[in-house]
């Protein structure tokens, strides 16, 4: 197993508000992407451990808030966080593939996730972001 040390710093979002005050918590979504990676990847349960579950629900609360954010208000562009992302992990030799496959299905999450327009919205960003990091 590789050595990597659990997530530090800042602390991922825990909800996102939409335009109509409702409050989702972006953990239940997280957890489901992160099921979603590693039924795709389980030799990525092996090779990180514990802490590279936590990474996961970290970076997954981060790209879906990125996508809602990028869908609701515009204020955030989800293809250049993701990019910015995928510069980091590359640094610390993640694959980017991995890294875009995950974000293909966090589009898939937020289709499936009930939330309407902004949901499918925050989707197609999410699919830009993953295409914009394999170009």
């Amino acid at each position: 197993m590789k050595r990597v040390a659990p997530p530090s710093g800042a602390n991922p979002p825990e909800s996102f508000e939409l335009a109509d005050g409702t409050h989702v918590d972006l953990g239940p979504l997280a957890r489901r992407l992160c099921q979603l990676y590693y039924d795709v990847y389980p030799d990525d349960l092996e090779r990180y451990g514990t802490a590279g579950q936590a990474w996961c629900e970290h970076d997954s609360r981060y790209l879906l808030a990125w996508a809602l954010e990028d869908a609701r208000a515009g204020t955030v562009d989800c293809v250049e966080q993701v990019g910015w992302l995928g510069r980091v992990l590359e640094g610390r030799a993640f694959p980017i593939e991995r890294l875009a496959r995950h974000v293909e299905l966090t589009a898939a999450v937020l289709r499936s996730s009930g939330l309407g327009d902004v949901g499918e919205r925050a989707a197609v960003r999410a699919s830009e972001a993953a295409s914009a990091l394999i170009d």
